[in-house]
């Protein structure tokens, strides 16, 4: 049975058609058997050339500006806080609930059948969602007046 492999090896080495250095594979030194690609013509190739690309200085600069504007505006707004340690003490809390809640999905996840039922639960959710709040228009409308009813709980304009 050895016998008949290495045959089939050695006939396949034989029959290696000749490789252009355009289209020669990269092999590492333990690649010994490999059938090589044909090689592409120079028409063929340019018949699929990427689309010349032309970089221009003035979108370097406005997005420049723009992070310096993003960074000036929040130290204005780190600077207009009263309550700067509520604000650490809230945004800690947050990265500590985000940790924890990707523990707790791990900790899901390792278990056998519970990440498909829970794939289920949210593809049955998602599912009602749309047949409850977005097929139908008068339906939509509760939706954006629900959204809105919130917003201004949220910010305190009632």
């Amino acid at each position: 049975m050895a016998t008949i492999y290495a045959g089939a090896s050695t006939a396949l080495l034989k029959a290696r058609l000749p490789i252009t250095s355009s289209s020669r594979p990269q092999l590492h030194h333990h690649n010994a058997f490999f059938l090589p690609r044909p090689s592409i013509s120079l028409s063929e190739s340019r018949k699929f050339a990427p689309l010349p690309i032309r970089a221009s200085s003035s979108e370097d600069t406005s997005s420049s500006i723009q992070v310096e504007e993003v960074f000036s505006d929040l130290k204005e707004k780190w600077d207009g806080l009263e309550n700067k340690s509520t604000v650490l003490i809230y945004g800690g809390g947050a990265i500590v609930a985000v940790w924890l809640s990707s523990i707790v999905v791990g900790a899901i996840n390792s278990v056998p059948l519970l990440p498909k039922i829970m794939e289920l639960v949210g593809l049955g959710y998602t599912g009602w969602f749309v047949y409850r709040y977005l097929l139908f228009k008068s339906s939509r409308k509760e939706l954006a007046s629900d959204i809105e009813d919130l917003k201004k709980k949220i910010a305190g304009s009632e």
